[in-house]
């Protein structure tokens, strides 16, 4: 069992950094870039470019939703098995203690209904800018990718808390 839980652990810490890297690359480079010189809303060229970020936020957008949600959610399970197993080893054991990878499961779980609790309307906010009809404030447009930013910190942390927790708890063991 312990070879098994062990190849489990090291995917889920991978799924964590894997996280971890996406998030960054999303709030440092990818959205910031869609912001760049971005007009004010007194400007001519405001509303064309709103539509153009509800348009390109689709990119995202569908990334995330096929490729990081199940992942995140093979974190949470991983990272329980793992707790699981070093809870039937015992604390000397090859996995050492349960609780931080409990913990670490807690995290993608935290990462998860952020994720559709805080994210999935802001998500829908931009992408609804596409639509020139103005279902939402394309004023806005700016705020709302910059809230965006903000609310993905949670999907920073989490996943670099996680996968720290269980790499030192692997690695003190060996």
């Amino acid at each position: 069992m312990a070879a098994t839980a062990e190849v489990v652990l090291g995917t889920t810490v991978a799924i964590s950094f894997i996280l971890l890297g996406n998030a960054i690359t999303q709030s440092f480079m990818g959205v910031p870039a869609l912001l760049v010189d971005f007009p004010p809303p007194s400007s001519s060229e405001h509303a064309a470019r709103a539509r153009l970020l509800g348009r390109q936020w689709p990119t995202f957008w569908v990334v995330g939703n096929r490729f990081f949600r199940p992942i995140s959610t093979l974190g949470i399970f991983g990272y329980a098995y793992t707790s699981w197993a070093a809870s039937c080893q015992g604390p000397n054991g090859r996995l050492g203690d349960w609780k931080p990878y409990a913990i670490a499961s807690l995290c993608h779980l935290v990462t998860v209904v952020h994720s559709a609790m805080n994210m999935q309307p802001i998500n829908e906010k931009i992408e609804a800018l596409s639509d020139p009809k103005g279902r939402v404030d394309s004023n806005q447009a700016e705020t709302y990718a910059r809230r965006w930013i903000k609310f993905n910190t949670v999907r920073l942390i989490t996943p670099v808390v996680a996968g720290s927790l269980a790499l030192f708890q692997l690695v003190k063991r060996h």
